[in-house]
């Protein structure tokens, strides 16, 4: 059976050190631990982290690289999430967001997991990221947090 492969955005691997958010990441992350799901992640999100407290960046660091997958942002995702952004899904101070959306969208993820309510976990948003997806022949993509 294959593996669940789940494209988290930068948003999840902050949440392991939220009082908030701590448990639901953790055991998300205990998950990808045993192995039973893959946690798929972008350039984007190294990129991101690198500002993170340097305790995020070291439990991203070591994680088992048997449980991970790298994607990167290429210029189809850059198009995909500009659309996002041109057909007013959110607006243009969200395009890492977008980019993270076009990201597991292009790269046919089951789901994206993420802590971001606003720009993201949003089911008003799902639909006009879903929308612009099946218009350019993409599946829908699942969007859920780790609740």
């Amino acid at each position: 059976m294959k593996k669940p492969r789940l494209y988290f955005d930068t948003s999840v691997f902050g949440g392991i050190h939220d009082i908030e958010f701590q448990f639901e990441t953790e055991q998300l992350f205990e998950m990808v631990r045993s192995g039973e799901i893959i946690c798929v992640y972008s350039d984007l999100t190294e990129f991101e982290l690198e500002n993170a407290p340097e305790k995020i960046k070291e439990h991203f660091m070591n994680l088992d690289k048997k449980t991970i997958e790298f994607v990167e942002i290429t210029e189809e995702i850059n198009q995909l999430a500009m659309e996002y952004v041109l057909e007013k899904v959110v607006g243009e101070t969200s395009m890492d967001d977008c980019r993270h959306i076009a990201c597991a969208t292009v790269n046919n993820v089951d789901y994206l997991i993420s802590w971001n309510f606003k720009h993201i976990v949003n089911v008003f948003r799902i639909r006009g990221y879903n929308s612009i997806n099946l218009k350019n022949g993409y599946l829908q993509l699942d969007i859920r947090s780790p609740k």
